[in-house]
């Protein structure tokens, strides 16, 4: 394994992120299928600027999008975890769960595992009172993974962030409260 975790799941282990991480981070960002629901791929670059705001939002927060790593190989497998997010929603500010995993990772409930381990965190442990989730109209993956995880659909809305980019801009909002 390639290091000390924060917290595990049963198969996941989730960390900050280490400078040593960019080549296979940036090889994921720049994939097609992966940014298939994202304005476009990443540049290496993109992708170092990207990691290194996650690295400071740990530091700042005490959760971030943690790099996710299979505890049975070590391997990166991309990022799931806890993101504060300040654009401006009818919803917003709001702490955000979020994902993004390498395509041999597809399929084999990672996602899900990992996003549920990620509400306990912000729940149990962090005393957040109400996490969202967002994606583009059209990410069903994404969508199924926060209905698995017992969000519920609020509604849709214009991402502000995305105003650029149409064909992105129109995205979905889900919402859980600690129960």
């Amino acid at each position: 394994m390639k290091g000390k975790y924060i917290f595990k799941s049963t198969r996941l282990g989730f960390r900050n992120w280490r400078n040593e991480d960019l080549e296979e981070f940036a090889e994921m960002n720049k994939d097609l299928d992966v940014m298939e629901y994202f304005p476009k791929p990443l540049s290496r670059t993109e992708s170092e600027k990207l990691m290194k705001r996650m690295q400071v939002h740990y530091e700042k927060n005490g959760y971030t999008y943690f790099a996710t790593e299979r505890l049975d190989t070590g391997e990166l497998i991309g990022f799931i975890g806890l993101a504060y997010q300040e654009y401006k929603t009818e919803f917003s500010p709001a702490i955000d769960i979020g994902w993004r995993l390498k395509k041999d990772a597809w399929g084999k409930g990672y996602a899900t595992e990992g996003a549920r381990r990620c509400l306990t965190l912000g729940f149990n442990e962090l005393g957040i009172e109400k996490i969202i989730s967002t994606c583009t109209i059209g990410n069903k993956k994404s969508e199924n993974v926060m209905k698995k995880i017992g969000m519920i659909k609020k509604g849709e809305f214009n991402h502000p962030e995305l105003t650029e980019f149409s064909g992105f801009e129109k995205c979905i909002w889900y919402e859980i409260e600690n129960k």
